[in-house]
């Protein structure tokens, strides 16, 4: 692999993430949260491209100031640490409310500002001649200064992990109780899944920093450890989009999980019975089938087959027999079985046995069919996601023949009807 393509990748995939959220900064640039989340994607971003080989050279060349590259990204790295902690902030209070809240998030901004501050002091006060753009952490260990200046950088770095993965864990155990109790929070899925996947890319950060640490004593005991600081370039590459992947689960899952996941699992889920009521010959009969484009989401699939489904249905009613819905509701409910459940499992075994009598061009008695119809629209208007419930009951429900074996209790339920 090409030097900095450990570092552009996910550069650039960060930098996409970020253009997608440019709209939504443009729109709420007055929200804290706002502002912050687009800077926690910024800032890594900026801090890949500046560790870059070629970059680090790049900027080096242009200013004419050697290794000026390596302050930035201490810099900017110093500056993420702290805009991951104001983030996480204002994920657990209200900014705008919570005076606690804006006391710790003016901490956190004073504490990075003034450590900035003195990395830019040390590194003017110190010498760097030697353009270093992959070991300079190691190569100026022993430098008067900058060997100081690495050591506040990586030390602040540490402790801004080791206090995000500490805020992040308890959270989370905060929300474990609080679900245990019984209680509602408006924490959903994709926050505790953020929140876990924080709490693993601090870890990381940590074990950065401390590698980086022991590399840098064992260069002031006299002993050569680079192999630790020339080992982390993948690995700091996964931990920064894990902490990107963490601060935007919360903010995108929701609403990929409501417009992606659900309708893709009842797409899924619609299989049996999309089978079941499709008529085999479909495509060369008269018969309206709407189709998707290739680029509909799963929302657009859904409808459309939702659509096609019930309109097959109706088709299939005159092969139904509403006697047959009849008796395999009545079992369902002899079996313990809800209302909603019974009225599932009547529906698919009607229509299981109505596609077996389409298959041989037999249809039901008019009576019957009708009925089935009344029976199909009843059950529509009175319980939602009907379909899906058919197309689950498929598996499960009782065939014909099984039904018309047992004679007392088709009596029984036609004089209930009745």
């Amino acid at each position: 692999m090409q030097p900095g393509v450990n570092y552009y990748i996910p550069a650039a995939m960060l930098g996409v993430a970020l253009v997608a959220k440019l709209p939504a900064l443009l729109r709420g640039w007055r929200s804290p949260m706002v502002r912050t989340v687009n800077f926690v994607i910024f800032l890594p971003c900026a801090g890949f491209v500046l560790s870059a080989p070629p970059t680090v050279t790049l900027v080096n060349r242009v200013t004419g100031i050697s290794n000026l590259s390596a302050l930035l990204v201490h810099c900017v790295l110093t500056a993420y640490s702290c805009a991951c902690l104001v983030l996480t902030e204002h994920w657990r209070g209200d900014s705008r409310a919570d005076l606690r809240t804006k006391q710790r998030v003016r901490g956190w901004i004073l504490g990075c500002c003034l450590v900035i501050a003195a990395i830019v002091v040390l590194f003017l006060v110190g010498e760097a001649p030697v353009e270093r753009p992959r070991d300079f952490d190691t190569y100026y260990a022993t430098t008067p200064f900058i060997g100081e200046m690495l050591v506040l950088y990586l030390l602040a770095y540490v402790v801004a992990a080791v206090a995000t993965a500490a805020m992040c864990w308890n959270w989370t155990l905060d929300i474990s109780r609080n679900k245990g109790r019984g209680q509602k929070t408006t924490v959903d899925g994709s926050l505790r899944v953020g929140l876990l996947v924080l709490v693993i890319a601090s870890v990381a950060n940590i074990i950065f920093g401390v590698f980086k640490l022991t590399a840098i004593a064992a260069r002031w005991a006299g002993r050569d450890w680079d192999v630790l600081n020339d080992s982390l370039a993948p690995f700091m590459s996964v931990s920064g989009m894990m902490i990107g992947f963490g601060f935007l689960v919360p903010v995108f899952g929701p609403r990929l999980i409501e417009r992606v996941w659900q309708p893709f699992r009842l797409i899924l889920a619609l299989g049996p019975l999309w089978r079941l009521v499709r008529h085999p010959d479909t495509a060369s009969r008269n018969t309206m089938l709407l189709t998707t484009p290739w680029y509909s989401g799963p929302e657009q699939v859904l409808v459309y087959r939702m659509t096609n489904i019930h309109d097959w249905m109706l088709e299939l009613c005159a092969y139904c027999t509403d006697e047959v819905r009849g008796l395999a509701h009545h079992r369902a409910k002899e079996s313990g079985s809800t209302e909603r459940e019974a009225v599932a499992v009547g529906l698919a075994a009607m229509f299981k046995a109505a596609a077996h009598d389409r298959a041989r061009d037999s249809p039901a008695d008019e009576e019957q069919s009708v009925l089935a119809a009344v029976a199909l629209r009843s059950a529509e208007s009175e319980y939602r996601g009907l379909l899906v419930a058919i197309s689950r009951a498929l598996p499960t429900a009782p065939e014909r023949a099984d039904l018309l074996e047992c004679p007392l209790t088709a009596a029984a339920e036609r004089e209930g009807t009745a």
